[in-house]
């Protein structure tokens, strides 16, 4: 199919996802930010063996200021990695997101890695255009999707964008969330997570509506989620879970914004490399460091055909 007549179908049929409809095939990497890049690359590494043998990933930069150089690290880290098509699509605009170079771009991509930066920048420029509903169509083929920092944030169906408040633990007038790209449903990602001391405020955020289960992620670490099922955690560092759902009691729309928040009989699970998340029963599960590392193993083996 020709780029002009794909962002004419694509914007016939925006990539909005239908929850009667299957779970998407594809694979979403939802990463912390700061992951390795230049020695063993773990994180890319696991990015890049779930792309196939002839697979293709398209770095998009939309989200950073620095796109160029940020292009540069990537496109070697692949390339490092054995990953035979590395494209860049840098958008500065809604309609480079509808245009046909971004669906030549996108044509026969088993991949998409979003950068970090402004997750607003990510979701006001590509949202509901041609290039969302082809993302969505990649993944929902079977392809990687895949983030890191506020790429990682953008994955969520509500994303944390900032806080206004110097104290984290005020009630949740404090806090500014936005819609995201709803790759991880019903899930809420937030990022360099132990680093910049975000429980407090991932705990507001849930509070607000305990249906969505909060997700905070280390640096160098990554979450692997395949089929909306579960989750296994890759790298260095820990992914909290935080699971409001039988909280017994919520200050949250009682208090004024200065108040610190109050809320009783919160879950919190924190899991380390191996370890698995069952999305459907809420439960963890434990498994050695060595149980992922020979799952990569294996998806390498199977990437090079050795």
């Amino acid at each position: 199919m020709d780029a002009r007549r794909k962002v004419q179908l694509l914007r016939e049929r925006p990539g909005r996802r239908s929850r009667a409809g299957p779970p998407p095939k594809g694979t979403l990497v939802a990463i912390g930010g700061h992951e390795d890049r230049v020695g063993d690359k773990h994180i890319l590494r696991a990015v890049a063996d779930r792309l196939g043998r002839d697979g293709k990933i398209v770095v998009c930069t939309v989200a950073t200021e620095e796109p160029h150089e940020l292009w540069e690290e990537y496109e070697s880290a692949f390339r490092s990695l054995d990953v035979p098509h590395v494209y860049r699509l840098d958008i500065e605009s809604r309609e480079d997101a509808s245009s046909e170079r971004a669906m030549r771009i996108l044509e026969g991509a088993s991949g998409v890695f979003f950068t970090g930066g402004d997750q607003l920048k990510i979701t006001s420029q590509i949202g509901d255009t041609a290039t969302c509903a082809r993302v969505r169509e990649i993944f929902e083929q079977g392809g990687v999707v895949a983030g890191t920092s506020a790429g990682a944030s953008v994955m969520s169906e509500t994303m944390l964008v900032t806080n206004n408040s110097d104290a984290p633990d005020r009630t949740a007038s404090a806090l500014l969330m936005a819609p995201g790209l709803g790759f991880a449903s019903d899930m809420l990602i937030d990022q360099h997570f132990s680093e910049r001391g975000r429980m407090a405020r991932l705990i507001g955020a849930i509070s607000q509506n305990p249906h969505v289960l909060g997700v905070g992620i280390d640096e160098d670490t990554a979450l692997i989620l395949e089929h909306e099922r579960d989750f296994r955690v890759l790298g260095a560092g820990g992914v909290f879970v935080v699971d409001a759902s039988k909280t017994t009691r919520s200050s949250i729309g009682e208090e004024k914004a200065e108040r610190t928040l109050s809320t009783f009989g919160i879950a919190v699970h924190m899991l380390s490399q191996g370890d698995r998340f069952d999305l459907s029963t809420r439960t963890p599960s434990a498994h050695s460091a060595e149980s992922m590392e020979r799952v990569e193993a294996a998806l390498k083996r199977e990437a090079t055909g050795d």
